[in-house]
């Protein structure tokens, strides 16, 4: 496994194969795909800590999605990939549509872990209150928020471990960074999913409270050919919430479109 800096992000890349390319979402990190590390075997896999989240280095300018975009598509060119398969979840899955409709050929397929198109209305002001809670030294109490109401009650009671992570996730962020991330958000604004030309899997916990299952179809219906998927007993954060579950949906995906 190597660590690159590209820019203001720093990404992790491992395997050998054709490149599989990990977004992660507000508060998570690369180590949020780690679970589906074992099941991606065959892939070079680049996982990318997105402009101020995990290791990557505070901004000096206010963040975007648009901004994101970018910095996982410079990751890319720096580490020779011209085209790749493309995971994202939550706010990552907005990344991973802007990156798939700004450069369809860039995008061999994607899968999209708790997607949406856009923040509704409430959440986009809960983000912005929420981005001044963090400066003012909330992060301990908004990685309880995420741990009591975006974990489904099965993985808090029988996976606490699982838990654990998404506080210490939370906890880990840098407040000012995580605040300007929470802003992006709340500012995000949907793409045309009509210019996604590659196939999709959408894939959603059916306790997931932050982003539904019926967000998550309502966007598979207007992507072309796309598929849901939908976890029992899963929350928000799929992949580390039921991350064997994730990962055969995952690998039986990229088994059917990768030629």
């Amino acid at each position: 496994m190597t660590t690159v800096s590209v820019g203001t992000a720093v990404a992790e890349v491992s395997g050998e194969g054709f490149p599989l390319v990990m977004i992660h979402g507000l508060g998570g990190t690369s180590n949020m795909f780690f679970p589906q590390m074992q099941a991606l075997s065959g892939f070079r896999v680049v996982r990318v800590d997105l402009p101020g989240s995990g290791r990557s280095p505070r901004p000096v300018d206010a963040l975007s999605i648009e901004g994101m975009a970018q910095a996982v598509l410079k990751v890319m060119e720096a580490t020779g990939v011209e085209k790749a398969h493309v995971v994202g979840h939550s706010m990552g899955t907005i990344v991973a549509q802007q990156i798939a409709a700004e450069r369809p050929e860039a995008v061999a397929s994607l899968v999209l872990f708790g997607a949406l198109a856009e923040p509704a209305e409430a959440t986009r002001n809960g983000l912005q209150a929420r981005a001044k809670l963090a400066r003012s030294g909330g992060m301990s109490d908004i990685a309880d928020q995420i741990v009591a109401n975006a974990i489904s009650a099965h993985t808090r009671e029988h996976f606490p471990a699982a838990a654990a992570f998404v506080r210490e996730s939370i906890t880990r962020q840098d407040f000012e960074s995580y605040a300007r991330t929470c802003e992006a958000l709340a500012k995000a604004q949907a793409i045309d999913a009509k210019r996604i030309k590659a196939p999709a899997l959408l894939i959603t916990g059916d306790a997931d409270t932050v982003n539904p299952p019926s967000v998550a179809q309502a966007l598979a219906d207007r992507i072309k050919g796309a598929v849901f998927s939908s976890l029992d007993r899963s929350g928000h954060w799929a992949t580390v919430e039921a991350p064997g579950e994730c990962s055969r949906r995952l690998a039986d995906f990229l088994a059917r479109v990768h030629r």
